[in-house]
């Protein structure tokens, strides 16, 4: 992130560089497809614009992810609790509803698998330390792997619309499931 000091001014223009960009990874499918030519004229942005904000069309895919991680990673979602892990996909999932066209527009490119990786791997971890006291069974790595890698097919199926479920429908399954783990 080039900016500095980020006005109002700033963040419309990276939310307009970051939309365009979105709209162009889902025609284009591929990161490596889209470019800042293309990305300005859509915008109707200069080079220079999109230089001062970013410098490249990867490291606005970037911001995407470290959106998405900082609210999973967040201090404010401590897990001590099966309550608290519930809390914590009530959070994923309203995240998700504010911003699910343009998670449909991420996870429609062949890319979107190493960042959904990532998001299973922070998730395992912290529901894994919020459990591991609390659950000696020698398989509960295994089953939150399980369930994590159940859920997140199940959000890409739903954001690539491939998915009969609502977001609300895979919410209620992941804290039903969850309980099948800790119980």
């Amino acid at each position: 992130m080039k900016v500095q000091g980020i006005n109002s001014s700033s963040i419309k223009t990276r939310n307009l560089i970051k939309k365009t960009f979105a709209e162009l990874l889902n025609e284009k499918k591929q990161l490596n497809k889209v470019t800042v030519t293309e990305l300005v004229k859509r915008a109707e942005l200069t080079r220079s614009t999109f230089y001062t904000h970013y410098d490249n069309i990867y490291e606005v895919a970037h911001d995407y992810e470290l959106q998405t991680i900082e609210l999973l990673c967040s201090e404010d979602l401590k897990l001590y609790s099966k309550q608290d892990i519930k809390n914590y996909f009530d959070n994923i999932i309203q995240c998700l509803k504010d911003n699910e066209e343009t998670y449909k527009l991420l996870l429609s490119a062949n890319e979107s698998l190493l960042f959904l990786e990532k998001l299973k791997n922070i998730a395992n971890h912290k529901i894994y330390n919020a459990l591991k006291d609390k659950n000696k069974d020698k398989y509960l790595l295994l089953d939150i792997s399980f369930l994590m890698n159940g859920i997140l097919m199940e959000l890409l199926k739903y954001f690539r619309n491939e998915s009969t479920y609502s977001l609300d429908e895979i919410l209620f399954n992941m804290k039903k499931w969850l309980d099948e783990i800790i119980n």
